[in-house]
């Protein structure tokens, strides 16, 4: 097989490649080791940016986001039981809209499909070979159990975290920036109408809360735990009690409900560097991942391939390399803004085990700061609504 650029990967990153650069008329295969049913039915968080949603209307793949997403002009953060109001349209001039990653998945597919692109799913022992050459190869096994050899100019590694895009990159020549924080949150979904019209980050005594939503019958909750706990040995009640008592004050109580999907998930950050090597690019998380706390990661890997697209367009178009040359710096200057926005509103909003009565003040002092202060909440509405797009 031969095509112009062979996507590793059918998760936000390279499907949205594959759709930017059917726009400029480049062809795409996308290799997948999952099928599309469990693509579509894996159940993921969803806080787009303003400038992800523009991007996704304007390419013609957004309608369900603006009519079935949420659209959210601020944010609350909530200490010492009240609640402060983070005004991003006053402030920044922007939104976000709350629309599941599972959601956009669907849409990107089905236009995928529906203009004849070419996804394996189902496909099993992925390799690349020849990445530093100009005909690099993803080698594969079909889903019906055909040996693959894709022969490609460039390769794009959009396959997550746990993918084999990044390790392909000696680890001589690649640096991996990590770190693990001691805590994790434990996530409920619940039948049950919504607490707050808005998202809210809690700080308090007995550590960080989040009260989001997925639809106006099931919300999405989240409480700071320890990264090894065991959700199932948490009963209905126990669970409540501990999220009722995070958010307590002025009256305030969350709506309950059936409790019908838990989990513990941990907290990371990661970057690889570099994001090029040789004709094998990598974008979303497996160059990159995010803890939740600053609703990133899927933005990020759209950020990443509005840039790879545009260079991938020019080098196409032009033969040069110069905008491919430029990708890993130019994406990673707003992946290091991201790291920077994440670790503070984790470092902000938890509580950390080895915390002294100084660390929580300062906390506290921190989040009065924050609420009160113009300069300082705007700063917070631009970064959590998203810097605009590098197109």
């Amino acid at each position: 097989m031969r095509t112009q650029v062979g996507i590793v990967g059918a998760g936000p990153a390279g499907l949205m490649l594959s759709h930017l650069l059917a726009a400029h008329g480049i062809d795409s295969v996308i290799v997948e080791t999952r099928e599309r049913s469990e693509i579509e039915a894996t159940i993921r968080a969803g806080v787009l940016e303003q400038g992800t949603v523009d991007l996704l209307v304007e390419t013609g793949v957004g309608a369900r986001a603006i009519t079935e997403g949420a659209k959210h002009d601020g944010v609350q953060l909530r200490f010492q039981g009240e609640g402060h109001r983070i005004d991003f349209a006053k402030l920044a001039g922007r939104s976000v809209w709350l629309y599941p990653q599972h959601e956009v998945l669907k849409d990107l597919i089905a236009a995928r499909l529906e203009q004849g692109a070419d996804i394996r799913f189902g496909a099993r022992d992925v390799s690349l070979r020849d990445v530093t050459s100009d005909a690099p190869v993803i080698a594969f096994t079909d889903a019906d159990g055909t040996p693959v050899e894709l022969r490609c100019d460039v390769i794009a590694g959009c396959d997550g975290s746990s993918g084999v895009s990044k390790w392909t990159i000696p680890e001589s020549e690649r640096t991996d920036y990590f770190r693990a924080y001691p805590f994790g949150w434990f996530g409920i979904l619940v039948e049950a109408p919504r607490s707050s019209e808005e998202l809210i980050y809690t700080h308090s005594e007995r550590g960080f809360a989040l009260i989001s939503t997925r639809t106006p019958q099931v919300q999405r909750m989240y409480f700071q735990c320890d990264p090894e706990e065991n959700a199932d040995d948490w009963s209905d009640d126990r669970i409540w009690d501990e999220l009722q008592s995070r958010v307590a004050g002025g009256g305030f109580r969350l709506a309950e409900g059936r409790i019908f999907d838990r989990g513990v998930i941990p907290m990371r950050s990661y970057v690889c560097e570099p994001m090029r090597y040789g004709r094998l690019l990598l974008a979303g998380d497996a160059a990159h991942t995010v803890p939740p706390t600053g609703a990133k990661g899927l933005n990020l890997a759209i950020a990443d391939v509005v840039v790879l697209a545009r260079a991938l367009d020019s080098f196409f178009s032009t033969g040069s390399t110069e905008l491919l040359d430029a990708y890993g710096p130019t994406a990673s200057r707003r992946v290091w803004w991201a790291q920077h926005f994440s670790w503070w509103m984790t470092s902000m909003l938890h509580t950390h085990p080895d915390s002294t009565p100084f660390d929580v003040r300062r906390q506290l002092g921190e989040l009065d700061l924050v609420t009160s202060s113009t300069a300082g909440a705007t700063h917070l509405a631009q970064a959590y609504t998203g810097w605009p797009l590098d197109r």
